[in-house]
């Protein structure tokens, strides 16, 4: 079985670039698996959890808003605005984040100008990370409880 060249990109840096099997993304049509030997393909990305197999291992991100390109010779190329991996995101952080973008969200919410559009897409980008974090922490847990049972 071939496999993917996966590179995740923000502006800041590259989050992401190797051998993998298979990409799971929040799309602004859905969720979308890339395996082997996909259509070319660009689509927008939505805020979400993305989900990348890799030797039968899965590695967690949290990705916002941007676009995500399949092209020929199973090359994949997201362009994000932000992207972190799993083990980088700290709940306690996230948390309070999260806080201050429902508030700025419902501030904004009476408003008719761009300022809810970016409080909405703010708290989706926490959200986001929230629940990728929460992953990461129950997916530690349950190695750290298997290890203490042996």
């Amino acid at each position: 079985m071939s496999n993917l060249n996966l590179k995740i990109v923000t502006p800041e840096r590259i989050v992401f670039e190797g051998t993998v099997d298979s990409v799971t993304a929040m799309t602004e049509n859905g969720e979308i698996t890339i395996l082997p030997n996909h259509i070319p393909l660009a689509t927008l990305l939505k805020a979400g959890e993305m989900r990348v197999m890799m030797k039968g291992e899965e590695v967690l991100l949290a990705a916002s808003t941007g676009l995500l390109e399949v092209k020929a010779g199973n090359e994949i190329v997201v362009l994000a605005q932000t992207a972190e991996r799993s083990e980088e995101l700290e709940l306690a952080v996230i948390e309070e984040a999260k806080k201050r973008a429902e508030v700025s969200l419902e501030n904004a919410r009476n408003r008719a100008d761009v300022g809810f559009t970016d409080a909405a897409a703010h708290l989706a980008r926490e959200l986001a990370r929230y629940h990728v974090a929460l992953k990461h922490k129950r997916g530690r847990q349950t190695i750290k409880h298997s290890q203490n049972a042996q």
